[in-house]
């Protein structure tokens, strides 16, 4: 078979869906039950979902781009 030469190497892929499931894992963390007008849920101020989730899904953001702009060495 003809080898194509493709935009994207193996190590792209891997990267970019690496930081796909960052990105989903972040949002899952900031998911929850809010706050309704019965009900006050002191939940929303956890430290997980202001701090950790926002950095989680950050970092995916910079791996998709590291993801396309990565360069494989020639061989």
């Amino acid at each position: 078979m003809e080898e194509r030469n493709l935009a994207f190497g193996k190590i792209n892929y891997v990267i970019i869906a690496v930081s796909v499931l960052l990105i989903i894992i972040g949002f899952v963390l900031m998911s929850g039950s809010g706050t309704t007008e019965a009900s006050f849920n002191p939940e929303i101020f956890s430290n997980t979902r202001i701090v950790v989730a926002p950095f989680v899904v950050f970092v995916g953001f910079l791996m998709v781009i590291v993801g396309i702009l990565y360069k494989q060495k020639e061989k």
